[in-house]
């Protein structure tokens, strides 16, 4: 199938900034070593087994190096692919493509990384409908990117930065005097008729039990809470705040993740999708030249 480019006006000026970032003045090893009217095509393959993410964001990079280079895709973004698979052909100028290849295979190969990362977590789960959340612990600049992989992944997006929603953490508590003050402050501050969600993270059940007597709540966090601690927060929460919902936040992992979800909770973030993610081994190589 042939693959759309992004319009995503944000997205497309990060991915102008890598390729300038990456082509500088100018590619001088294909200058030196391709002709320019050389045509051909080459191959994205996959090197490992795991879930894409990504390929609509290459053909836009492909795109942006050169309006004429087309890809055509075996394989969409969120769909899995086995090592050894042909995911997308890229037909056009060789040149242009090798100038392009390495940007359009880092967001390939990160994105892809992502979104595999996060369809494990999310099958760990499966039964619980607990969702499994992403974090603003991405890289700068490329948190759009980092944040489509988890969708495509079937992971849900947690707040995109910090004017789309409020979360009251350790630091705000600390410095407004106390959690409940920094819940009034808020709560305050925004006003009876307010459209965005207030979260507070909690480290203890004394905290727990002090954000369920705060009026204008709607999610709680549980900060490193051990599974016993868990599941009596839960406990407290659904029988006096049956509306509040709870998410589940710290050290999480792929041997945690599903007693934390028969926990009770209703969502679980995960940094490591995004801070520490596995790049998935993706190829790219020219397979044919036409004179």
């Amino acid at each position: 199938m042939r693959l759309s480019i992004l319009h995503d006006s944000t997205m497309l000026q990060r991915l102008e900034t890598a390729l300038r970032e990456d082509v500088g003045i100018g590619d001088i090893t294909t200058e030196c070593t391709v002709p320019t009217d050389l045509q051909g095509e080459g191959i994205f393959t996959s090197k490992a087994n795991g879930i894409l993410s990504g390929i609509e964001v290459a053909a836009t990079v492909f795109h942006l190096m050169d309006p004429d280079l087309v890809i055509d895709a075996k394989y969409t973004d969120g769909m899995p692919v086995l090592r050894g698979a042909d995911i997308a052909v890229v037909h056009g100028n060789l040149a242009s493509m090798l100038t392009a290849e390495r940007v359009a295979l880092n967001f390939l190969q990160r994105m892809s990384g992502i979104a595999t990362a996060t369809a494990a977590f999310v099958k760990l789960v499966d039964g619980t409908d607990v969702q499994i959340l992403d974090t603003r612990k991405t890289v700068p600049g490329l948190r759009a990117f980092d944040k489509l992989a988890v969708k495509h992944g079937r992971g849900t997006n947690h707040r995109f930065g910090l004017d789309d929603m409020v979360l009251i953490k350790d630091n705000h508590i600390a410095s407004a005097g106390g959690l409940a003050s920094a819940v009034e402050l808020v709560v305050g501050r925004l006003g009876p008729d307010r459209k965005i969600k207030v979260e507070v993270e909690v480290a203890d059940l004394n905290q727990v039990i002090e954000a369920i007597s705060c009026e204008g709540v709607d999610i709680i966090m549980l900060d490193n809470f051990s599974i016993d601690e868990m599941a009596t927060a839960v406990k407290l929460i659904r029988s006096r705040k049956p509306g509040v919902k709870i998410e589940a936040s710290g050290n999480v992992s792929e041997q945690t993740v599903r007693g934390i979800a028969e926990s009770g909770v209703d969502m679980i973030s995960v940094g490591a999708l995004t801070h520490s993610v596995r790049a998935l081994d993706i190829s790219f190589n020219i397979t044919e030249r036409k004179d």
